[in-house]
């Protein structure tokens, strides 16, 4: 069983779900990610997911676009957000999942990139824009450098196509509860609650359900969880508070451990 994998069952035992917390590499600058992500550690995240920024984001929304272009803008590149990864591996007790489409693995090339993820101590990786059906040499070279390839089944999944991203997920799969892209939403559809149910039918007993997409409050993580999911995952929630503070470095990481620290409450089943 994976880093990533044995998460879950510890939180269940625990009466909580996991808190995946989400941040753009280098927003606003590279150097301050590390203490970012310390922010969201200390509030409760139990597993971090880094963000390459790309110049062309088309599953995410505006928050994540913008954070990409000045992530961009200060100099980070795909080689960088490994190194902090690194970083963030040595300072503490937390899996690390890789968000990055696909064209700078393509460019970096499957072996090296992968090579150079697991040195750093990459547990993850997910691909946005790569289908399952294109996915059988990244499969291979992730599975041989043992990191967990974590991929998305959207409300449009049919239940023959979710089989088979079951069959090649690992670490834990990633659900998107809405249909568009990535962005803090005021609230949670019925839809959502109804997707995890379907979803559970496929995944219970082979990895864990973690749903991504719109989840912004603790009452939207509360929900998720109560439906059967193993944890959330929030993003824009984090990288709004960074672009409305990054004038004011020390307020902006009290406002990220305290939002962390309110949603990772909501992650208790009892």
């Amino acid at each position: 069983m994976s880093y990533i994998a044995k998460i879950f069952p510890k939180l269940r035992a625990q009466g909580k779900g996991a808190l995946i917390g989400y941040v753009t590499v280098g927003d606003p600058e590279p150097q301050l990610t590390a203490r970012i992500v310390e922010a969201l550690v200390k509030g409760g995240v139990d597993i971090i997911e880094l963000g390459v920024p790309f110049s062309d984001p088309i599953a995410d929304g505006p928050t994540i676009q913008a954070a990409s272009v000045r992530a961009l803008e200060a100099g980070t590149t795909p080689k960088m957000v490994l190194c902090i990864a690194g970083e963030i591996k040595r300072k503490w007790d937390v899996p690390v999942v890789i968000l990055t489409y696909f064209n700078p693995i393509f460019r970096m090339g499957l072996e090296k990139f992968f090579t150079l993820a697991k040195s750093f101590g990459v547990d993850g990786v997910i691909v946005p824009d790569l289908p399952v059906e294109e996915a059988e040499a990244y499969h291979e070279v992730a599975r041989r450098c043992e990191v967990d390839t974590i991929f998305l089944a959207a409300p449009s999944t049919s239940n023959e196509r979710l089989s088979k991203i079951v069959a090649y997920t690992s670490g834990f799969l990633y659900v998107v509860s809405h249909f568009g892209v990535t962005g803090a939403r005021e609230t949670l559809e019925d839809s959502t609650v109804q997707l995890v149910k379907r979803v559970l039918v496929f995944t219970t007993g082979k990895v864990p359900l973690v749903v991504g997409f719109g989840v912004s409050k603790p009452e939207h993580a509360k929900r998720i969880i109560e439906a059967g999911a193993d944890g959330v995952i929030v993003g824009s929630a984090f990288v709004n508070i960074i672009q409305k503070r990054h004038g004011d470095v020390g307020r902006m990481l009290e406002e990220l451990e305290v939002a962390a620290r309110k949603l990772k409450n909501a992650t208790k089943r009892w």
